[in-house]
């Protein structure tokens, strides 16, 4: 890719590939030559853990949605893990969102249906009239 092509790249997209790259999409061995190959599939062998370490949901936050979305647009939208599975789908049939690995998806729609739940809408609840200051 010319360098000139990088410089236009939108800030968004760039954040978003990097934290991809720090959650693990990425393949190590995509770019490596045949001897690099098989030492990353040995190191890996002999350095699995049982299980992988959780991830940060705001990380896959970042990754999946701040990609092509402002932040006030998804604190815009409210509601629950249904709604936000729906529009996960929506987004996916319809506009080319990538897959998502169920983990990360299930902790993407968890963490966005608990910061951005529906009884979390709408304005404060009233003062009550002794916290309001009174001038005279």
């Amino acid at each position: 890719m010319p360098l000139i092509e990088l410089r236009c790249m939108p800030a968004r997209w760039l954040v978003s590939c990097c934290a991809l790259l720090l959650i693990g999409c990425a393949d190590p061995a995509a770019d490596a030559t045949p001897q690099m190959r098989t030492h990353i599939a040995s190191d890996t062998t002999k350095q699995a853990s049982p299980e992988p370490p959780p991830i940060d949901p705001e990380v896959l936050m970042q990754a999946h949605c701040l990609g092509c979305h402002s932040q006030a647009l998804i604190a815009s939208q409210r509601g629950d893990e249904a709604f936000w599975l729906n529009t996960i789908r929506w987004m996916q049939r319809t506009q080319n969102l990538w897959p998502i690995p169920p983990e990360q998806e299930s902790a993407l729609v968890s963490y966005l249906a608990e910061i951005y739940a529906e009884e979390a809408w709408g304005r404060r609840p009233q003062l009550s009239p002794t916290l309001i200051h009174n001038p005279d």
